[in-house]
């Protein structure tokens, strides 16, 4: 494995999961899982490591299991005063791209108080050389495009500004993009519809929203791009993945959870259901591993099952 500087922490975890960062999980649970987090090893950074505790970060709901094969991967954890974790990616350093990224929605964080502030920046969490900047992203005839959208970080002025590093960012074309599909399905579909916290009404969809995005860079599921600055990876398809936990269902343990799967081409469709694919299906196409901190019995069922009635 490739040195980091002094920012980055080779971890080995070793503690129970998700049964501080989700009490709706019960103690003892992750007895029940084989293929979470807790026990991988892999190289981190987070903006204050002496205050966020990257071993029960790696266990949260929406973060995938972790890339252990891969000899240059950046776990890399991004924090806000006043709400912790903002959202987290795994950042492969060799291709200098995101393989993806994640966050939750609960009723902490999915209030709008700031607007787009438009701070596009390198991340500060990633070496020098492995950083991507404004003009490998320019004159390449793609757009810039957010992989966690600034909408979907208004609640603070730090959160939003962290949504415009360049690591977040993957080529997109604009009829994609800009009023395309994925733009479709993140804002009419994810914040518009499911992105609703309000328990005193009897109709919220759920108490958390767990959510990853990204674009395919496995598998060599990808084309390279180049404009004023140095090549990027443009992936073929890109692909969300969406988990939910709901007080009011008492089945699968109170969760379920749907996929997207797009071919990255122009593409202005609205019926975002013609995307959908169960988690199982998304994990066969992209390789990754989602909501593995899920106990086994419940991870199972909520990955095989898609009821497209309930979204």
């Amino acid at each position: 494995m490739k040195r980091f500087p002094i920012l980055t922490l080779l971890l080995a975890i070793t503690l129970s999961a998700c049964n501080n960062d989700d009490p709706e999980i019960a103690p003892g649970s992750e007895q029940g899982n084989t293929n979470g987090n807790a026990t991988r090893i892999f190289a981190s950074v987070t903006e204050n490591s002496t205050t966020t505790d990257v071993h029960e970060v790696a266990t949260r709901l929406e973060i995938p299991q972790l890339n252990k094969t891969g000899q240059n991967n950046l776990f890399i954890v991004h924090t806000v005063p006043g709400f912790g974790v903002n959202y987290c990616m795994e950042y492969d350093c060799d291709l200098k791209a995101q393989r993806w990224s994640a966050f939750r929605w609960d009723a902490s964080n999915s209030f709008k108080k700031v607007s787009r502030t438009d701070a596009w920046s390198a991340d500060p969490l990633i070496p020098q050389s492995y950083q991507t900047y404004e003009i490998d992203h320019t004159g390449n005839g793609y757009t810039r495009g957010h992989i966690i959208a600034s909408e979907d970080r208004v609640n603070s002025t730090a959160a939003n500004q962290q949504t415009f590093y360049y690591s977040n960012m993957h080529p997109q074309l604009y009829e994609f993009n800009t009023q395309g599909v994925w733009w479709q399905i993140e804002n009419k579909v994810l914040r518009d519809k499911y992105c609703k916290f309000d328990i005193k009404k009897s109709n919220y969809f759920c108490d958390t929203l767990y959510v990853v995005k990204g674009g395919t860079i496995d598998r060599a599921n990808y084309t390279w791009v180049k404009g004023r600055g140095q090549k990027l990876v443009c992936p073929n398809y890109f692909y969300m993945a969406v988990l939910r936990k709901s007080s009011k269902d008492s089945s699968q343990g109170g969760y379920a959870a749907i996929g997207f799967w797009m071919e990255h081409k122009s593409n202005t469709d609205t019926k975002y259901k013609n995307y959908a694919v169960t988690i199982d299906r998304l994990e066969e196409l992209t390789g990754i591993d989602f909501f593995c901190n899920l106990p086994d019995n419940i991870e199972a069922q909520v990955e095989q099952n898609l009821v497209l009635s309930l979204w």
